[in-house]
């Protein structure tokens, strides 16, 4: 195989899920994924299914199949070649025998409590590690790679995904929504990762708060809650500081009565993790 061959044979699509890694917004002919050389916050590699290319907007390079296989894998174009005949062979031999489309594309092999010191060093990297009852240690499988993460689980049974290396949804994406029995002020306090959420129990450890929280786990699911917040006295937004966090922010104060915004608390950084491992 070579290159203008693996180009017209492997979708980007396939080949970023074989890496186990899968679109934080997308439509039917694009994606915005998560950057391929570092950890950030907001999605700013663009895919494009259609032309089978990506181009990454924090950096300014583009990418095709044969360039994120060298980015990922820091192998040589003939290595690179090598992986993706791999990988055609798989989606030839799973289409051939019909398992494309009744193989599950993950499997969840074990949850439990966090255990695993590598998840226990990050919780403490964010400065959340007292919160840990809030977060499963998830083991799952996507294809033959075993992988594990920090997951926190939204109202469909669904499995938000977070470690150094991965920032995914396992599941069907949803909103997680958490309430509170001695809620008698009708308030709720809502995020968009459950990282700000865990960092505002931290904050609110020795206070009394007894306000729901919802978590959207992407502000593109602010849909799912609209008809559930208007059934609340008073909302607290958490929400990031970039433009979709801020578009979302004037959704909801355009929308609902008695909105406050507390982002001014974190007006310097994206979000309220940041600015408390910034502190």
């Amino acid at each position: 195989m070579n290159c203008e061959e693996a180009k017209q044979r492997i979708s980007i699509r396939m080949l970023l899920e074989s890496f186990s890694l899968f679109p934080a917004k997308e439509n039917g002919k694009s994606a915005f994924y998560f950057a391929l050389d570092r950890e950030e916050r907001t999605p700013s590699l663009f895919v494009d299914y259609v032309k089978n290319t990506a181009f990454d907007f924090g950096t300014g390079v583009s990418y095709d199949i044969i360039s994120i296989t060298r980015q990922i894998n820091k192998c040589s174009v003939s290595d690179a070649l090598n992986f993706l005949e791999n990988i055609n062979r798989i989606l030839i031999s799973e289409k051939h025998s019909g398992s494309e489309q009744m193989a599950p594309r993950y499997n969840i092999n074990k949850v439990s409590e966090i255990q695993h010191p590598a998840l226990i060093r990050y919780l403490k990297s964010r400065r959340v590690s007292e919160q840990s009852h809030w977060v499963r240690e998830v083991h799952y499988q996507i294809k033959s790679r075993a992988y594990f993460g920090i997951g926190f689980q939204n109202n469909s049974g669904g499995f938000e995904i977070r470690s150094p290396y991965a920032k995914i949804c396992l599941g069907k994406k949803d909103i997680t929504l958490h309430k509170n029995m001695l809620n008698s002020e009708n308030e709720i306090v809502i995020f968009e990762g459950f990282f700000d959420f865990l960092t505002y129990k931290k904050m609110m450890t020795d206070k009394l708060d007894y306000s729901d929280c919802l978590i959207l786990n992407s502000v593109t699911m602010l849909f799912k809650a609209q008809n559930l917040l208007s059934d609340y006295r008073k909302i607290s937004l958490f929400l990031d500081n970039d433009t979709a966090g801020e578009k979302a922010k004037n959704i909801i104060k355009n929308t609902y009565e008695n909105v406050e915004d507390c982002s001014f608390i974190y007006r310097n950084v994206n979000d309220l993790n940041e600015w408390i491992c910034s502190e």
